[in-house]
C-alpha cells in the first residue's frame, strides 16, 4: 500500500504543487453551500476548498474570505462569476486579502480580468468546454483549466466528462488540467490522473459532509437519491432558450415545464413581448437554491446535484470523505500492482 500511495502522489504531484495541498482534490464552488465552514474543512483535510462568491458584493465577499482565513491556514480559492457587475471590485478584494487562487466561472473571462488577478499575485483557474477554448484561455494567461462534464450538478454543458477528458487532456499540457463532473470514487480519480489530469474537482460528494451547512432536509434528499434522479432542466420551446441545470427532480422541476408553457401561451396571445416572456421564464428559479439549501424547502426549491449523488450514502466528516477517496484510489493502484506481479 505504501508503494501505491507513493504512486498516487506522483500521479497528482503537478496538481498538488499548483494548489499547495496534500491531495489534488478541489471542492466545487456551490452557491449557499461552499461557504467558510465547508471550504475550511476541505482545506484542513488536505484538499482545496473554493468559496462560491455567487452574487455577493465586495464587502460580503471580504467578510467571507476573512472568516475562512480564521478557520484555516491552508490554501483555498475564491470562485468569481465573470458576469458579475462588480467583478473588478471583487478581484480587488481577493488581491487585498491575498487570496492565492481565483477561479473564474460563468463564461469566457476578459483578458484584462485575468491580467488583473495575476498582477495582484494570484493564480487564475478557468473552466473550458472545448480544446479551442482551453488553448485560448492559456494564451490569455490562465494558470490552470477545469473541464466539467454534463454529469455535474448545476449549470451544465452537453458533453460527458469522459469524452471531454479524452479530447482535452492530450491536447492541453501547458498548464494543469483538473477534471470534474460525475466523480464520486477514488478509482475514477486514478483513471483521470493516468490520462493526464493534474487533479479533480468534486462538488456533490461534499454536500453531505458533516461540516456542510445545508439544511438537513436538503441532505436527506441527496441521501435518498439515485444517479437517475439528477436530471437537466427541460426547455419546451427553442425560441425561449433555457440554460440547462442538473438537479434532483421535484415539484419545482415539474412545475417549470408547465410554467414555460403558460408564459409562452401568454406571449402568443399578445399579453407579453418575447423579451418579457424570456425574463419571466428565467426568473422562475430566482431564490430557488436558497429555498432548498438554507430553508429546507425541498419541493419548491432547487436541488442542484450531479449524477454522482447516487454514491452519497451517508453524512460524513469532510476529512473522512477525502480519506475514503484517497483510500479507494490507493487500493485500485495496489490491486493493479498485484495483478502485474502475478503476470
Amino acid at each position: 500500500m505504501n508503494a501505491a500511495r507513493a504512486r498516487l502522489d506522483r500521479l497528482w504531484q503537478r496538481g498538488r504543487d499548483f494548489l499547495g495541498t496534500d491531495v489534488a482534490v478541489m471542492g466545487g464552488a456551490m452557491s449557499w453551500i461552499s461557504e467558510r465552514t465547508l471550504v475550511a474543512a476541505i482545506s484542513n483535510a488536505g484538499g482545496f476548498g473554493v468559496l462560491a462568491c455567487g452574487s455577493m458584493g465586495p464587502e460580503m465577499l471580504a467578510a467571507e474570505i476573512e472568516a475562512t482565513q480564521a478557520l484555516t491556514a491552508k490554501p483555498f480559492g475564491v470562485n468569481l462569476i465573470t458576469m458579475h457587475p462588480q467583478l473588478d471590485d471583487l478581484i480587488e478584494v481577493c488581491g487585498r486579502l491575498q487570496v492565492g487562487h481565483v477561479v473564474l466561472a460563468g463564461g469566457l473571462p476578459h483578458g484584462n480580468a485575468i491580467a488583473r488577478i495575476k498582477g495582484l499575485g494570484a493564480k487564475v483557474v478557468c473552466f473550458s468546454p472545448t480544446v479551442v477554448f482551453a488553448k485560448k484561455l492559456v494564451r490569455m494567461g490562465a494558470d490552470a483549466i477545469v473541464i466539467e462534464g454534463t454529469e455535474a450538478g448545476g449549470h451544465i454543458g452537453p458533453v460527458s466528462t469522459s469524452v471531454l477528458a479524452q479530447e482535452i487532456l492530450p491536447a492541453v499540457t501547458e498548464v494543469p488540467v483538473f477534471v470534474a463532473g460525475g466523480i464520486g470514487r477514488g478509482e475514477a480519480i486514478v483513471s483521470y490522473l493516468e490520462m493526464g489530469a493534474a487533479g479533480v474537482q468534486l462538488g456533490t460528494r461534499f454536500v453531505c459532509a458533516t461540516e456542510c451547512i445545508a439544511h438537513p432536509e436538503f441532505k436527506k434528499s441527496f441521501l435518498r437519491a439515485h444517479a437517475r434522479d439528477a436530471v437537466p432542466s427541460v426547455q419546451v420551446d427553442p425560441n425561449f432558450p433555457v440554460i440547462p441545470v442538473r438537479a434532483l427532480a421535484n415539484k419545482a422541476t415539474r412545475g417549470f415545464i408547465d410554467f414555460q408553457h403558460e408564459v409562452i401561451k401568454r406571449f402568443r396571445a399578445g399579453e407579453l413581448d418575447q423579451k418579457a416572456a424570456q425574463i419571466e421564464i428565467e426568473h422562475y428559479w430566482a431564490g430557488a437554491l436558497k429555498r432548498a439549501v438554507i430553508d429546507g424547502d425541498v419541493e419548491n426549491g432547487s436541488l442542484m446535484a450531479g449524477q454522482s449523488v447516487g454514491m452519497v450514502s451517508r453524512e460524513q466528516p469532510t476529512a473522512e470523505i477525502i480519506g475514503d477517496l484517497v483510500g479507494q484510489a490507493v487500493a485500485a493502484l495496489a490491486a493493479r500492482d498485484r495483478v502485474e506481479a502475478v503476470v
